[in-house]
C-alpha cells in the first residue's frame, strides 16, 4: 500500500467485475461524485486466476490486471466468510466452496457438516470485504469491512445470496437473508468497506 492513500479524481473507474449486481452497487455509491464505472465484463477483460492467499492479494491482482489494460484506475473487491471454529475457512475460498455451478446451498451445507464434525460449541463468523483501488502506474490502496455475527441453521431468508441466509449479524436475530436490502447495507461488509474508500478517496465533483 502506498503511503500516502490517492484521490480518486477521474470520471471514470473500471470495476474489476464481471457481477452486474455489483456495478449497480458501485455505480450507485459513485453517483455523488460524478464518476462512471464500467464493468471488466463490459469491456471484454478476462478474469485473472486468483492466486492470492489472503483477501488484499487476491483483490490486487483482478485491480491491477484491469488498470493495466484499461490505463484507468481500477476498482477491485475480494470477500468471504471467515468461520472461527474453521480456522477462517473458507475465507478466500467462499465462492469456490459454492462450485462452478454456485451451488451455495451446497456450500453453506458444507460449513454446517465442517462445524459438526470438528465438534464445534463456537458458531461465530465474520464477512471480510477488502478493497483494492488501483492505478496504472502500480499505486495501490486498500479497505477492509468487516461484520462479525453467528452462523444459524438451517438457513433462513430469501433476500441475499451467498451465505447471508445462515449468518445473524451481532445485535441481530434475522439472518442477512431475511433483511431488506437497505437494511443489510448499513452492516455490510462491502458497505463498511466503500464507505472507507470514500472518506479517503473521494471529493465532492
Amino acid at each position: 500500500m502506498g503511503e500516502i492513500v490517492r484521490k480518486l479524481a477521474v470520471k471514470r473507474l473500471i470495476v474489476a467485475t464481471h457481477n452486474a449486481g455489483k456495478l449497480i452497487e458501485i455505480n450507485a455509491l459513485l453517483a455523488p461524485y460524478a464518476i462512471e464505472a464500467v464493468s471488466a465484463g463490459d469491456l471484454g477483460l478476462n478474469d485473472p486466476e486468483e492466486t492470492g492467499k489472503t483477501f488484499a492479494a487476491n483483490a490486487a491482482i483482478k485491480a491491477h490486471a484491469a488498470a493495466t489494460a484499461t490505463n484507468l484506475p481500477a476498482l477491485a473487491d475480494d470477500s468471504g466468510l471467515a468461520v472461527t471454529a474453521l480456522k477462517g475457512a473458507p475465507g478466500i475460498y467462499s465462492a469456490r466452496w459454492a462450485g462452478p455451478g454456485k451451488d451455495f446451498a451446497a456450500a453453506m451445507a458444507k460449513v454446517e457438516q465442517g462445524l459438526k464434525d470438528a465438534g464445534a460449541a463456537d458458531y461465530s463468523a465474520k464477512f471480510v470485504c477488502t478493497l483494492c483501488l488501483a492505478w496504472p502506474d502500480g499505486h495501490e490502496d486498500f479497505f477492509t469491512g468487516e461484520v462479525h455475527g453467528t452462523l444459524s441453521f438451517p438457513p433462513r431468508g430469501e433476500q441475499g445470496f451467498g451465505y447471508d441466509p445462515i449468518f445473524v449479524p451481532d445485535g441481530y436475530e434475522k439472518t442477512f437473508a431475511e433483511m431488506d436490502r437497505s437494511e443489510k447495507q448499513t452492516l455490510s461488509h462491502r458497505a463498511r468497506a466503500f464507505a472507507a474508500m470514500e472518506a479517503a478517496c473521494l471529493s465532492s465533483p
